[in-house]
């Protein structure tokens, strides 16, 4: 009694935990997937200063893997949460990984010699992965597992295996954690753009999301940092990126801003733009939004560097026998438009996370019509939830970007560990 269970492993997960255990409570950071780091691990940079985002991320993830108070529960969800503040009982359920954590050294030789490739979620569908494998290179804990589903038994992991920590079955097994309060970081999805079938996303190679971007300029990512039109393989000489898709649209019930996209695009942009000054890009926006410290300067740096921005939302995007056609006014000017491009990049929105009303119903708190995570008061109180015991942090209440994610991550930190101490002092 007197811990602290986090539910969800991504930045601002990360930060809850490490902020708890540094004040010497213990910590149950709770993650489905089998990597903590959540959506950071899969961004290039970070706006507005280009850092490298694993250059901040994993390091700690690291420290979270080496703290003494902080234990990790991957492939896990949450089955029930009972009690109250001071007193919960929660009950967590670890998937089968087939894989023996304690013998499993990371070497990756099952993934190499392993003949089954499937669509990879963590590369947003660029690339693939093997049945056997990890998400990333830089995973933790550095351990793979194996996808049972598309696994076709061979036997050649089997017998690749040095320390034998392949399991042919496994079993998930359930773990009762008592808890004096409850961290809910579960993160976000983003907005699936087939749903917005003027733009031809999956239909037309050429238009791809930003998601889908991130992956393909990053260094470690399936192209290697090379930008290429996914027809062709050839590299674009414009570029065009649509905003607010998914976002600030009460047509598919998502009237808010997703506070991100506007940065994100401005980001991509200028790093394309600083690697080839010449290829052509230019950003449709129904507003620009950059609010931040330093996001301001951000967007003249994107200007000045030639990137064009134009206000007005494309009707939609057809296929033309040189690439891409679509048409926009500018509203500004009220000129109409016609614009070629060689790829179209579509900046999607993010929402509540897929599993949102599922973990609400446990938790026993309530969401707003919007699907996030609902708090007391959304500028005096921001991490408590109507339940006491119970906080949020991170884009499980919102949309955030990753400063604003890591600051309530901290906040809903500091007042379940007031919880724990009150309860450990009772």
């Amino acid at each position: 009694m007197g811990d602290v269970v986090v539910i969800g492993a991504g930045i601002a997960g990360i930060q809850a935990a490490l902020d708890i255990a540094s004040h010497g409570i213990s910590v149950h950071l709770v993650e489905r997937e089998p990597s903590i780091g959540g959506h950071m691990a899969q961004l290039d940079k970070t706006f507005p200063t280009n850092d490298c985002s694993m250059c901040i991320l994993s390091p700690k993830m690291v420290d979270v893997s080496r703290h003494p108070l902080i234990t990790i529960h991957t492939c896990a969800e949450v089955e029930t949460i009972e009690g109250e503040i001071g007193n919960f009982t929660v009950t967590i359920i670890e998937h089968p990984r087939y894989v023996d954590v304690e013998l499993c050294n990371g070497c990756g030789d099952c993934i190499e010699i392993c003949p089954v490739e499937v669509y990879n979620r963590f590369d947003a569908g660029i690339g693939v992965r093997k049945a056997i494998y990890k998400p990333h290179a830089q995973v933790v804990p550095d351990i793979v597992v194996k996808d049972a589903e598309h696994c076709i038994e061979c036997g050649l992991c089997y017998d690749a295996c040095g320390p034998n920590a392949i399991l042919r079955k496994d079993e998930g097994k359930k773990v009762t954690i008592n808890a004096a309060s409850i961290v809910i970081t579960t993160g976000y999805s983003v907005f699936d753009a087939r749903n917005k079938e003027q733009f031809g996303h999956l239909i037309l190679p050429d238009v791809i999301t930003s998601l889908e971007l991130e992956r393909m300029i990053n260094a470690s990512g399936p192209t290697l940092g090379k930008i290429k039109r996914m027809s062709n393989g050839e590299v674009p000489k414009s570029i065009v990126f649509i905003q607010c898709v998914g976002s600030r649209d009460v047509s598919i019930d998502r009237p808010y801003c997703s506070c991100v996209c506007c940065m994100q695009a401005m980001k991509n942009a200028i790093l394309i733009k600083e690697k080839q000054p010449d290829i052509e890009i230019t950003l449709c926006y129904m507003d620009i939004r950059a609010y931040g410290k330093g996001y301001e300067e951000y967007y003249e740096r994107a200007k000045s560097l030639g990137i064009r921005f134009l206000r007005g939302m494309p009707a939609d995007i057809r296929a033309d026998r040189n690439g891409l056609i679509l048409q926009v006014e500018n509203s500004e000017t009220s000129e109409v438009l016609i614009l070629h491009p060689d790829l179209v990049v579509l900046s999607i929105g993010i929402g509540p996370a897929d599993n949102a009303a599922d973990i609400a119903a446990k938790c026993g708190v309530t969401l707003e019509t919007t699907g996030f995570f609902k708090s007391v008061h959304d500028a005096v109180d921001t991490v408590a939830t109507l339940r006491p015991g119970i906080y949020v942090a991170g884009t499980a209440s919102a949309p955030r970007d990753i400063p604003d994610s890591v600051a309530s991550g901290g906040s809903a930190a500091m007042r379940a560990y007031i919880d724990a101490v009150r309860t450990r002092s009772a």
